[in-house]
């Protein structure tokens, strides 16, 4: 397209966006970002002013879709047969499409990886039974058959099925171990946050259990064990004792962590970044195995970025 004289000096994502209907400003500034766009043949930034007259070549970006994209990213299985499969999700994956995740999800991986999916949870969901937060690493259960699904989802649902998660909190827990019973609703403000709400609306029964592992000054190792299944119950409840997870960009207010921050010194040598998402992790699961009727445990090692920390803490102890 040719820039008009009406958009003269205006930003070329700006006039992007006016120009192409059915496109938010975010998804054409992405699609520029992706080298999708020439001014006069020359790839631009989002930021750049056009000028009258000047040639535009862009690449319309793909619209979102409702169905499950299948991507060949790499999934670390930890059991498969015929009915379901088990996966140690890695930190930074989101389970399934949403606003603004629309690929690289764990749902993509699943697709093109496995030839059958339950498809009881919609065509986004494929196999999701349950689910961890994005910069949560650890165990999940995906279903193959609708009839596997339907009997995991009871399993939750009645909460038999037993969680065992790892994290490290940003503060010292006194109690060695203790059950942490407090309704869980939507935050009061904040839309992507839940708190801590007796008698609203929003709030639903919350219960957890944790044992400490071990205390390193202000840091601890602690072992939780979730009875319900509330949305980021573990980060609000532990919030709630004062001792949010370390990295918690939500509850902790910090998105990362130092070996000098670990350390307690502020050696410049000692800056490196050690841990970049919070340190969550689905340790163990154990259900019911829909079809033979078996109780099965499985188990995800600690990854990299959480020994890291370990080991800093250990040693420092």
């Amino acid at each position: 397209m040719v820039v008009p004289e009406s958009a003269n000096g205006q930003r070329i994502d700006f006039f992007l966006t006016q120009a192409c209907d059915g496109f938010s400003r975010t998804q054409i500034t992405q699609a520029i970002q992706a080298e999708g766009a020439t001014l006069d043949g020359r790839t631009v930034r989002p930021s750049v002013r056009i000028q009258a007259s000047q040639r535009i070549r862009f690449r319309m970006p793909e619209p979102p879709t409702d169905d499950t994209v299948p991507e060949n990213i790499p999934l670390d299985v930890l059991y498969e047969d015929d009915g379901l499969v088990v996966v140690n999700k890695p930190p930074g994956m989101v389970v399934h499409p949403a606003r603004g995740n629309w690929t690289g999800t764990l749902t993509s991986a699943l697709a093109f990886r496995f030839q059958s999916l339950s498809d009881v949870g919609g065509p986004t969901r494929p196999g999701i039974v349950h689910r961890l937060d994005r910069d949560t690493s650890g165990v999940i259960v995906v279903a193959k058959t609708n009839a596997v699904h339907m009997h995991l989802s009871e399993q939750f649902a009645n909460r038999v099925v037993q969680k065992e998660y790892f994290a490290i909190t940003a503060a010292r827990i006194d109690r060695d171990r203790d059950i942490i019973d407090m309704p869980i609703g939507r935050h009061p403000y904040q839309r992507d946050k839940m708190a801590i709400r007796e008698h609203h609306e929003t709030s639903k029964p919350a219960s957890t259990f944790y044992e400490v592992i071990s205390r390193h000054g202000r840091f601890t190792q602690v072992r939780v064990k979730p009875k319900t299944g509330r949305t980021h119950q573990i980060r609000v409840h532990l919030s709630h004792l004062g001792a949010a997870i370390l990295c918690d960009r939500l509850y902790a207010g910090h998105a990362e962590v130092t070996m000098g921050m670990l350390t307690g010194t502020h050696d410049a040598s000692k800056d490196t970044v050690l841990l970049d998402r919070q340190a969550l992790h689905a340790r163990k699961l154990t259900f019911e195995h829909p079809q033979s009727g078996k109780s099965m445990t499985f188990e995800a090692p600690l990854p990299a970025d959480i020994m890291r920390v370990i080991d800093v803490l250990e040693q420092d102890s």
